[in-house]
């Protein structure tokens, strides 16, 4: 059953770029993020719910706090900067480069923590990151485009390093505390960040103008980003992590294929072979 829930992890998580793709045609990308996240938190908080861990909180010690707070600060800057990124640029170029944070993130945990590289995790990580790297191409047509593609892939980058120092953050200082609810403390400081960037851009006049088709789906993207969590929390509970995780990676696989079938992005030769290396490379850390 654990298998199940760590599919439907993906599968939300994959779609979730889509509805976020779709949502933002027509509402600023900064707004965007803050409205859903209100959605995410209420999720969140669901979860800790459902758990019974919500009577610890004043068992958080400062230091946990003080991280807490930190890895809110990046996870926030990861998501503004994948949705804007999203918002400019093609699924299937910015989903890939954003999943990619993995390979930075193992190599920080290798400078930083001491963690063991073994070849065939070096292999796996090498095959991601050139896959990653095939799968971003010059933007073809006119200099506009151009220039929102380089800029896609920019934001996109951010946002994979912002995600990997969220990784980083968590592993050295996020201790004694029950995951989802730390999740639900980190979510309130996204929240606090994401609409402090909103206010002090004056894009909270805009509210008015966001359209029934906008509201449609951040609030769709929410949710589906909220039972992306909850599936992925029960997948831990009862599965390996060293299969869950992966296969959890492996929603680049949905976003790819629902941009496919919905904004008809293509992918060509190039891009299809990057894709299949960043699979390799994904499944070769389960199975190796």
């Amino acid at each position: 059953m654990w298998l199940l829930y760590a599919v439907g992890s993906s599968f939300f998580a994959g779609i979730t770029a889509i509805l976020v793709k779709i949502g933002v045609e027509d509402t600023d990308s900064h707004l965007l993020t803050a409205l859903r996240t209100i959605v995410v938190l209420i999720f969140s908080w669901i979860m800790v719910f459902v758990v019974g861990s919500q009577g610890t909180i004043s068992e958080v010690s400062p230091k946990t706090l003080l991280f807490l707070c930190a890895s809110g600060i990046t996870t926030g800057a990861s998501w503004i900067c994948y949705f804007h990124a999203l918002q400019i640029g093609d699924v299937n170029k910015v989903v890939p480069i954003d999943k990619s944070s993995v390979v930075l993130t193992i190599l920080l945990g290798v400078l930083f923590l001491g963690e063991p590289m073994s070849v065939s995790k070096g292999i796996c990580v090498i095959l991601i990151a050139a896959g990653t790297y095939l799968m971003i191409e010059k933007k073809q047509g006119t200099e506009e485009g151009k220039k929102k593609s380089k800029s896609a892939i920019l934001y996109a980058l951010l946002s994979a390093v912002f995600a990997s120092l969220t990784a980083l953050l968590s592993k050295i200082g996020i201790v004694g505390i029950e995951s989802n609810l730390g999740t639900a403390i980190r979510t309130i400081i996204v929240l606090i960040m994401a609409w402090l960037i909103v206010v002090a851009g004056g894009k909270q006049k805009q509210i008015k103008d966001v359209s029934r088709k906008s509201w449609t789906f951040i609030i769709l993207s929410g949710i589906a980003t909220g039972l992306s969590w909850l599936c992925y929390y029960r997948a831990l509970q009862d599965g390996p992590i060293s299969v869950v995780l992966p296969i959890d990676k492996l929603s680049i696989l949905i976003s790819i294929a629902f941009a496919y079938i919905i904004f008809k992005e293509r992918l060509t030769r190039k891009s299809g072979l990057g894709l299949a290396m960043i699979v390799a490379g994904t499944l070769g850390m389960v199975v190796l």
